[in-house]
């Protein structure tokens, strides 16, 4: 788990937080009927969840930050929409380029990690040139796969440390 957590810092948790901030307003701007004070308080919750969490538990946020963008890339793509899609493939690219900047290059997988957000990321630059919602599939699939990979170590790890008590 080392791997991915060493430098999560309080710099790093801001930016998770001012994304998620960002991501709220503008559904909250689509959709006007819900109330502020809900808003408010959903961004304070937001915001403590951020704070509170582990690396690991941060990690794993940013790869479904990760999948929600991806996908309302897709959703833009379909909709023809070019601002939204650049800008969600521009916060997925983002995410990766975090974890490309996190990884402790002193494990040997690190590497390994490394060439695959580095190919995630250049898919996602030209599904960004072209629009192209099949580029897009299959970065998804792959950030899929991570986080997938990614919970279950989390959950061996906790299940390693119930059983070392």
């Amino acid at each position: 788990m080392a791997i991915q957590n060493n430098l999560y810092s309080q710099f790093q948790r801001n930016r998770v937080i001012a994304q998620t901030q960002s991501e709220e307003t503008q559904s909250d701007n689509l959709n006007t009927t819900q109330p502020i004070n809900r808003n408010a308080a959903y961004q304070q919750y937001q915001n403590s969840m951020v704070n509170t969490a582990s690396p690991q538990e941060l990690t794993l946020m940013l790869y479904n930050g990760l999948i929600k963008f991806l996908n309302l890339s897709i959703q833009g793509i379909e909709e023809k929409s070019i601002e939204n899609t650049n800008n969600y493939i521009t916060r997925g690219q983002d995410i990766i380029i975090e974890f490309m900047s996190t990884l402790d290059m002193n494990y040997a997988v690190s590497s390994g990690l490394y060439s695959l957000y580095d190919y995630m990321n250049h898919r996602l630059i030209e599904a960004n040139i072209k629009k192209d919602k099949a580029i897009v599939e299959e970065v998804l699939g792959l950030a899929e796969d991570l986080r997938d990979t990614w919970a279950q170590a989390m959950k061996l790890a906790k299940q390693t440390q119930a059983v070392n008590k």
